[in-house]
């Protein structure tokens, strides 16, 4: 019996692309239709020898095949907001279009149960000659809204996408971020049972990008289902409590989007938790001091890449000093994911400070409090060097990498806020609040607007 609570369901789905053949394919659906009304026999044979074949037909290892995706599996219950990730070209798009029935997939099948919204690329459905505001009708038309029901939505459609000021402008004289925004804006204001988003915070400024967020939120706080395509990891975190990693058109990995966004950060970034080297010759460092390990790790010894905002985090340091006698500064750097250093640490060991060091093995530990950094990816540089003389003797870039997961149990900084909170660190700070009843005036009247933002 079919499970009546799915309402994606994607089974050994397949796209296969064959090189040379582009310009007999479409890769919109406007376009499509189009196309076959005007030669509905002679597209019909082409989409029949285009997309109707088995894998005994394809010569797998020809230059002339590609495969855009293989084999893909997975379900998405109602109301469930599923992240997809992977690299570019990992087949994140492709997989999109399949479901927006865009382009049909070479094998395998994709049930979906519900009305769908789509937002793929920038401007889909948008005629560059017609305005903003003749855009938002047709574009809305394609998407299955009444003229009516878009009349009543037309003002926080415009609102929304902040161009109200060149709405009656053609759209060819937009930039990126006006056609994305005004995209966006449609697609989420059509009220969808299922939202699917490629990648949209990737154009458009930080604020629109918050926006974007608190929507696609909302959307799936009303029992709706969200598939969100993203490279923006915090958001993919703090938006889906689930992911799905494709690489070369495969499923890798899901589950539990801090899990998975871990395995991808340290897959594709070539950057994990943490790294040795066994052979002093081929470690970072000089005739001087070399290092052999540097790890993240918990209190009680782990080494992790994913950690509960509200624990302490180790960045542990092993290195070997060749030459005695040497006064060492030993420091991380510390960076998030959009390159902005967050802090710098020096070592302020007393046991050690000023002083010459015999040769040996050595272990520094910094421990960052709970509740300090913010939610994201941070990057950890270790340096070794020596002031007089002033020598730089070892510093390995993005040596490490380990990722702040927030909690939603109210016992963090940002208590019952499910909203996206700003800043570098999100330290849990002491609050007093007084009451007296005595100075209670019942004439004020205060007024307050819901909103996900700070």
């Amino acid at each position: 019996m079919a499970d009546t609570n799915i309402a994606i369901k994607v089974e050994n789905l397949s796209k296969c692309y064959r090189i040379g053949l582009k310009e007999e394919m479409h890769d919109s659906f406007v376009k499509s239709m189009f196309s076959f009304i005007k030669s509905p026999i002679k597209n019909y044979r082409k989409h029949r020898s285009l997309y109707k074949f088995d894998d005994t037909d394809i010569d797998s290892h020809s230059p002339d095949i590609i495969w855009a995706l293989r084999d893909v599996s997975f379900n998405v219950k109602e109301g469930e907001i599923v992240g997809i990730i992977g690299v570019n070209g990992a087949g994140k798009s492709t997989l999109l279009k399949i479901l927006s029935r865009i382009t049909d997939p070479t094998h395998g099948q994709a049930v979906i149960r519900g009305k769908i919204s789509s937002l793929l690329e920038v401007g889909t459905g948008f005629h560059p000659e017609l305005s903003g505001r003749e855009n938002v009708y047709l574009n809305g038309t394609i998407l299955g809204m009444r003229k009516k029901e878009l009349d009543q939505k037309f003002d926080e459609i415009v609102d929304f996408s902040g161009v109200e000021k060149f709405i009656d402008t053609p759209v060819k004289r937009y930039s990126s971020g006006m056609k994305v925004r005004l995209a966006f804006a449609v697609a989420a204001y059509l009220e969808p049972e299922i939202l699917l988003v490629d990648e949209v915070l990737a154009v458009g400024d930080a604020e629109f990008q918050k926006k974007c967020l608190y929507k696609m939120e909302d959307v799936s706080q009303h029992g709706r289902t969200v598939l969100f395509v993203s490279h923006n990891m915090p958001a993919v975190t703090r938006l889906c409590p689930r992911t799905v990693l494709l690489n070369g058109g495969r499923v890798i990995a899901d589950g539990p989007s801090h899990k998975i966004v871990s395995v991808y950060m340290n897959s594709e970034r070539a950057t994990k938790a943490e790294r040795k080297w066994p052979s002093l010759t081929e470690a970072p460092g000089d005739e001087v001091v070399r290092l052999n390990t540097i790890r993240v790790r918990t209190e009680e010894g782990q080494v992790t890449d994913a950690v509960d905002i509200r624990k302490p985090i180790g960045i542990e340091m092993e290195y070997e000093v060749l030459q005695p006698g040497h006064i060492f500064m030993i420091y991380f750097h510390v960076v998030n994911e959009e390159g902005i250093e967050v802090f710098t640490s020096m070592d302020n060991d007393h046991t050690w400070r000023k002083r010459p060091r015999p040769a040996g093995g050595y272990v520094s530990t910094i421990w960052i409090p709970g509740n300090l950094l913010s939610e994201g990816i941070f990057f950890i540089t270790p340096g070794i060097r020596t002031l007089n003389p002033n020598v730089r003797h070892l510093r390995v870039d993005d040596a490490v990498a380990f990722q702040v997961i927030d909690s939603l149990d109210g016992d963090s900084a940002r208590a019952d806020f499910t909203g996206n909170m700003t800043g570098i660190v999100r330290p849990l700070l002491k609050w007093e609040t007084q009451f007296n009843p005595k100075r209670t005036n019942t004439n004020v009247i205060a007024s307050c607007e819901d909103t996900n933002s700070l």
